[in-house]
């Protein structure tokens, strides 16, 4: 499998795998990803670099979104003065579930960071998707907190703001990363 930047042109890809997502979710009981995602929104972000897709061959097998920009209202001015990298929207297809490909990609992310000079890799998921929280706890993540007040980037109250952390570390992810090098993170001071 290869790891790539994400093009304008997956953007309906990357549409549709949020949808197969939700309806996974859905038939789980939860409520995550039920708004839609905005998809001007999406193409800003891959026009800036920050979606990567996973391919199996012509098979997209998984997306994720790496950013030092992380969503308003969620880390302290502390935690924001250590540098760090931010996932949102990792997503696995259905077709490769069960063979920790999630993992991989946050193995592939926690080794980009590192490449990039961050201590953090870090995520907020669902507040009520205990069974994802546990997924990123067994994956070597530290609950942080929980944050609720605010608003959603797609409207409503905040639906995701369980954070988590670990530290950027090497990792052995076996993709084919055909991704350019990550930008070195400044300083902090």
């Amino acid at each position: 499998m290869k790891i790539t930047p994400a093009q304008p042109s997956d953007l309906p890809k990357l549409l549709a795998f949020r949808e197969e997502a939700s309806a996974w979710l859905r038939g789980l009981g939860s409520d995550q990803w039920s708004r839609p995602y905005p998809a001007d929104r999406l193409l800003a972000t891959i026009r800036a670099g920050t979606v990567f897709m996973l391919r199996d061959h012509s098979v997209t097998a998984g997306t994720i979104t790496l950013t030092t920009v992380p969503e308003d209202g969620l880390w302290t001015a502390g935690e924001l003065a250590e540098p760090s990298l931010f996932i949102n929207k990792l997503t696995v297809a259905r077709t490769h579930a069960g063979q920790d490909v999630g993992g991989r990609l946050l193995d592939w992310a926690g080794d980009r960071a590192h490449r990039a000079g961050a201590a953090w890799l870090r995520l907020d998921a669902w507040t009520t998707n205990r069974a994802l929280q546990q997924y990123y706890l067994d994956h070597g993540f530290q609950h942080v907190r929980t944050v609720t007040e605010g608003g959603a980037v797609n409207g409503g109250p905040r639906v995701s703001g369980w954070l988590a952390q670990r530290p950027a570390r090497p990792a052995e992810h076996h993709f084919a990363d055909e991704t350019p090098a990550p930008s070195p993170m400044p300083l902090a001071g």
